[in-house]
């Protein structure tokens, strides 16, 4: 692995560490950057980024306090910023010229976009949705046709993507709770406890756990995740051409993309199945260890103000009765209510509770029961088996495919038994069961006339 410094120029950095300019050359950087926004590329005429620097230089009124910068107008000293910016010792951007007309381009280059992209994602980070990371892994692996012809590529490599980048999400949301939380322990006024309290409310890490916590979770997926990620290490088929692909994408010999494509296989499924739990149940206990911190905070703060107000209350009655009675008649109209500690309350009906009427049992009746027999109890299990008996379920299809294709590997719809409404249903459900049970269903052209309805052909093949 390349060390960073020896891949950018060696003034990358100099014009974010230039002291009090840094904010203007962060800020101009930004602003080159959004103007490449609807572009179909990073090149666009330099006069163009000229007047957006110029733009930007007049309406904030910038000062530039380097040598003789100070006497130049904005639009001198967008060209001397883009000057600066294209030096080779910085690369941010580059010049070019258009070979017909002539016409100066700047080219925003690889190393700058990624800078800019840096500082935009720190001044306001993009809100994550963590479930969309666990609907691409899903859809990946149950999506076959999709990664039919590179498994590798197309399949294992997506889905090892989408975990990671899940599992650092999570543990961001994890550290930010954290933050949050050490914040809380600092709150000296019962105001900015609650601003904070309101923030956490409508924070973004609240709603995105709830979406992992409800209905879009992962725990809807990860029967289905398992089994697939299992697949791919147990078919030899299957792992020999994870292997191949891994050989090619990533200039591995046949050992080290084995060991890679294992290694792949078992940190996803240990993540999807053991660590993402951890991580979830210890963003659930920062929540609650938060909540109590606040709450906790809050009776701490209303107490030491209630204990200030008593400490008031109990030095101006020390005055008062020093001072007797002369002072009450000295003391200013608007200061006597300063004097009333007794405060008149009174009771409303509102505020009363009446006790509940229990009411009485008018009139007592009784039934008459039948006691069973063993026979009748048996008759009636009897009965609520058959009722709760399905004959179509999942097992016995899978059975009964594996019956009908006998040592085949292909099985066609004409091939199957339809003479009754029995072997139909049988049929359809062998379908509907097909992928679940470990076969891939094929529609081809035309139908079946099966006597009772008509069906379109099908292949039922193993997978």
């Amino acid at each position: 692995m390349s060390n960073l410094f020896d891949v950018i120029p060696a003034s990358f950095f100099n014009y974010l560490a230039s002291g009090s300019n840094n904010r203007i050359y962060a800020d101009c950087l930004l602003k080159i950057y959004e103007a490449y926004e609807r572009e179909v590329s990073y090149r666009i005429p330099r006069e163009r980024i000229r007047d957006v620097l110029a733009a930007y230089i007049f309406d904030n009124r910038v000062e530039m306090p380097e040598a003789g910068m100070a006497s130049l107008t904005p639009a001198e000293q967008a060209n001397l910023i883009i000057r600066n910016f294209t030096q080779s010792d910085v690369g941010w951007l580059e010049e070019d010229s258009d070979d017909a007309t002539f016409e100066r381009h700047i080219v925003m280059t690889e190393r700058g976009i990624l800078l800019a992209e840096f500082l935009q994602n720190l001044a306001q980070p993009e809100k994550e949705e963590f479930s969309g990371y666990i609907y691409a892994i899903y859809n990946t692996l149950h999506t076959r046709e999709q990664w039919k012809e590179n498994p590798y590529v197309d399949g294992l490599k997506s889905v090892y993507r989408n975990a990671r980048l899940l599992s650092r999400s999570l543990k961001r949301l994890s550290t930010f709770i954290k933050k949050i939380i050490e914040r809380m322990v600092r709150e000296e006024t019962l105001e900015s406890l609650t601003e904070n309290l309101l923030e956490y409310c409508e924070g973004s890490f609240v709603r995105e756990y709830a979406r992992l916590t409800r209905q879009q979770n992962i725990h809807l997926y990860r029967d289905y995740i398992r089994k697939m990620l299992d697949r791919f290490r147990d078919r030899a088929e299957l792992f020999e051409r994870l292997t191949e692909g891994c050989m090619a994408e990533e200039m591995l010999d046949r050992a080290g993309a084995e060991d890679r494509v294992a290694d792949m296989i078992a940190s996803t499924r240990q993540f999807l199945t053991e660590d993402y739990d951890a991580i979830m149940r210890e963003i659930k206990h920062k929540i609650n260890v938060y909540l109590q911190i606040a709450v906790g905070r809050a009776r701490f703060l209303r107490n030491r103000e209630a204990d200030t107000r008593g400490f008031v209350e109990q030095t101006l009655k020390i005055l008062l009765e020093d001072a007797g009675a002369d002072l009450k008649e000295t003391l200013p109209e608007e200061m006597r209510p300063m004097f009333l500690f007794d405060t008149n309350e009174f009771l409303d009906r509102g505020s009363l509770r009446y006790p509940r009427r229990i009411q009485t049992i008018r009139k007592s009746t009784e039934q008459d029961y039948v006691e069973m027999t063993q026979q009748d109890i048996d008759t009636a299990r009897e009965e609520q088996k058959r009722e709760a008996d399905n004959p179509y379920n999942k097992a016995l299809m899978r059975t009964y495919l594996e019956r009908q294709m006998g040592g085949r590997t292909s099985l066609r719809a004409e091939e199957l038994p339809m003479e009754s409404g029995r072997d139909l249903l049988c049929a359809l459900s062998a379908v509907a069961y097909g992928q679940e049970n470990g076969f891939d269903i094929a529609a081809e052209e035309g139908y079946v006339d099966t006597g009772h309805l008509i069906l379109r052909r099908f292949t039922i093949t193993r997978s």
